[in-house]
């Protein structure tokens, strides 16, 4: 075996991080990135950029889900998108402006690999596929972010709660989730109240148990029925996007 096969058979063995966005780097477009990748902690609640900040860093999700809010005048919160395992906070940026338009906190803990924004938009001027797979992933979170405002403003509350519960599980893949009904507020653009009696009708037909901001999920397919087509909407546009 010659050299570059030996090099190219060594990478291929390096364990890539569970991440869906780094799983399907080629290997030469994941060497350009692998050296400065950094294991980083997700805590709960952190804020890891502002609206209007310059995003200094890309977020790989292992495990947890970063939420993308917009805050209003008001003081209201609305989150338009989720980002989890499948994909990485940061996509677009790389790509032109790095100032954020959303808030990103997160909603579940984890880990993530992170990397600087500014090697992460040198290693993709250097491959088209890497600066294609960027692209790509930026268009689903857009993608979400549209049909989000579709269903926030057209769709009822209780298919909404189902649509972000059976999201945030697919994203962090726990059926235990720590979500209070402010919280759940925010993901649906809803009263407190309204996420109240829902998530109360939600219990009582036994597809989640709720009890002081722990949610267990108990029956997909129950939620599957109750939420609207704005979750199979963005499934298929992710699959589209992302899939082989």
């Amino acid at each position: 075996m010659d050299l570059t096969a030996r090099r190219e058979s060594a990478l291929e063995t390096i364990v890539r991080p569970s991440n869906g966005f780094l799983s399907a780097l080629s290997t030469d477009d994941y060497e350009l990135i692998r050296p400065y990748l950094r294991t980083v902690d997700l805590p709960h609640d952190a804020v890891l950029v502002e609206t209007g900040e310059t995003l200094k860093r890309a977020y790989f999700p292992h495990r947890g889900v970063i939420s993308l809010v917009v805050k209003l005048a008001k003081g209201e919160h609305v989150q338009v998108a989720m980002v989890g395992r499948d994909s990485l906070l940061g996509a677009l940026s790389t790509m032109g402006d790095p100032c954020a338009l959303n808030t990103a906190i997160v909603l579940v803990p984890g880990v993530a690999s992170a990397i600087d924004l500014d090697r992460l938009r040198m290693a993709a001027d250097q491959s088209p596929s890497l600066r294609t797979l960027l692209t790509r992933h930026g268009l689903a979170v857009y993608a979400q972010v549209q049909q989000t405002a579709g269903c926030n403003a057209a769709h009822p509350v209780e298919s909404r709660l189902s649509r972000c519960l059976l999201h945030t599980h697919d994203l962090s893949g726990d059926y235990r989730l720590l979500l209070t009904q402010e919280v759940m507020a925010q993901m649906i653009g809803a009263r407190r109240n309204s996420v109240s009696l829902v998530a109360n009708t939600l219990q009582q037909a036994n597809f989640i148990h709720y009890s002081r901001g722990h949610i267990q999920i108990l029956n997909l397919d129950g939620l599957r029925q109750t939420a609207c087509e704005c979750y199979a909407t963005v499934k298929a546009q992710y699959d589209r996007l992302l899939g082989p």
